[in-house]
């Protein structure tokens, strides 16, 4: 057998990396090391110090793609060290973005002709994507209210209180103020009558979200467009709609073609989806269209010529790898409108099976909606001595992500577990799943709660032999939900 040996520059030999000194040598941390080590040496320590990360296909907590055919890994390796931005010096890899834009524009119905280019951008995410979107719609709001000789210091977007978080990074970072309507126990999405009545001069546009994080539920948009209309008409103020259909968007054309949510809807000026969650590939592509040229102000694009030829550009950020694209174009092609109807309708079902067995617990309420996108948000019923906090913490020793989390504003009180079902979670997963949870529900039941450790037993007293008034419990049921609140801030679940 040969032993293959490499040689350090202090010609130490190196035959097995558990068998050299890197084994017992601490990383560097805090500061660049003085010296090199070998190529194998440094991978394997890192490789085995990545065992310690969850498994990304049992991460039942991301919207975010885990797994793609190895065809389109290596259609990724083979072009990991594009540039995107050198336009000039990749055209291939830029008219493959050009071309997911016009099938993606035309999938949200974009008034298009047949050969007509389609605007929109591809981005790192839909969290680039809705900045670039919201820039939009303030500088035309800007630009009009000018025109009007009126004041342009106080923009505006309406929101459900249900956004993710780069909702509200983008008002922070560009000074616009959202206004949010308020949740309440039961209804988890935004109320179109009172984002309307919301409005007002200073709103640059109403956002609506097609897929909440939180439930996966779609909100009414063809509603909030029909009050709009309304609105503008008796107003004259023209507010426009985004809809941020970052989860929805891969789901609703292929599976609900019927609901009227995109660019059928007069008001819908700009969509984002995230190409990196129904889209089916990896982490780092999403997309943003606007309806017409004239959505997007020509003075928000720059042109640049120091990389060739004259580029245009509006993206956040410059360099970016050009895989994704390549893999987005690999999966609209691959695919096809009937490959994506297969998956998502696979996801439907798959999450019809889940929400089935947990329901058959009888141990939880679920919060989620069959139609939307294919999750299963569940809470405990009633006066349950333990927490989902709990179920997800001890789910995790089966290897199972699944979070737990309080509701945004006037829903609070409610706290959810929440499964996403992916195109790689297979009824057998599902199936497993619900078996675990079972098994966390049982040992559970024979463990003290923390509720009562948290009430003290003056309050509490034996839980077998006393009943406690509900008032009671439910406040120290409130109580420990916001003390772990305090400490697990999930507000940002994505």
């Amino acid at each position: 057998m040969v032993l293959s040996r490499t040689t350090t520059e202090s010609n130490e030999p190196v035959s097995s990396t558990f068998g050299s000194r890197y084994a017992l040598t601490a990383l560097p941390k805090y500061e660049i090391g003085e010296s090199s080590i070998p190529k194998d040496a440094a991978y394997q320590i890192i490789k085995d110090e990545l065992m310690l990360d969850g498994n990304p296909r049992l991460n039942l907590a991301s919207f975010v793609t885990t797994w793609m055919e190895p065809e389109c890994d290596k259609l990724i390796m083979d072009s990991i060290n594009k540039n995107y931005v050198d336009m000039d010096e990749y055209p291939v890899t830029t008219e493959l973005q050009n071309r997911c834009v016009n099938m993606i524009a035309r999938l949200f119905n974009a008034p298009l002709g047949d050969t007509e280019t389609a605007m929109g951008v591809g981005t790192v995410g839909s969290s680039e994507a809705i900045m670039l979107a919201g820039l939009a719609f303030k500088r035309n709001w800007q630009n009009k209210r000018k025109a009007e000789g009126k004041t342009y210091d106080k923009p505006n977007i309406v929101t459900g209180a249900n956004v993710q978080v780069c909702w509200e990074k983008f008002a922070r970072y560009f000074e616009v103020e959202l206004k949010e309507i308020k949740l309440s126990e039961g209804y988890y999405v935004m109320d179109p009558e009172k984002a309307v009545e919301m409005v007002d001069e200073n709103t640059i546009c109403v956002a609506a979200i097609l897929g909440s994080t939180l439930t996966g539920e779609f909100e009414d948009v063809k509603r909030l467009n029909d009050l709009l209309v309304k609105k503008n008409d008796a107003t004259g103020w023209n507010t426009p709609i985004h809809v941020d259909a970052a989860s929805g968007g891969f789901i609703a054309p292929f599976i609900y073609p019927e609901l009227e949510w995109d660019f059928r809807l007069p008001l819908v000026k700009s969509i984002n989806v995230s190409g990196h969650k129904y889209g089916l590939v990896y982490a780092g592509i999403g997309w943003v269209v606007w309806r017409t040229q004239h959505d997007l102000p020509d003075e928000l694009i720059f042109h640049i010529n120091y990389l060739g030829a004259d580029q245009p550009t509006f993206t956040l950020n410059f360099s970016k790898g050009s895989s994704q694209i390549i893999a987005q174009y690999y999966q609209l092609i691959r695919l096809g409108f009937e490959g994506y109807k297969n998956v998502m309708e696979n996801c439907r079902e798959n999450m019809l099976v889940l929400k089935e067995g947990i329901e058959k617990t009888e141990r939880f309420n679920i919060v989620s909606k069959d139609v939307g996108v294919p999750l299963v948000a569940f809470s405990l019923k009633g006066q349950s001595f333990h927490s989902e906090f709990e179920i997800s913490e001890m789910l995790r020793r089966f290897g199972w992500i699944v979070p737990a989390y309080t509701m945004p504003a006037d829903a609070e009180h409610i706290t959810v577990l929440r499964v996403v079902i992916r195109e790689d979670f297979s009824r057998t997963l599902a199936e497993r799943l619900v078996a675990d949870i079972l098994k966390v529900l049982h040992e559970l039941d024979t463990l003290p709660s923390k509720i009562s450790r948290k009430m003290g037993a003056e309050d509490f007293g034996n839980v077998k032999g006393k009943k406690v008034k509900r008032e009671k419990l439910m406040e120290v049921i409130v109580g420990w939900r916001k003390f772990v609140k305090d400490r697990k801030k999930m507000n940002g679940v994505c």
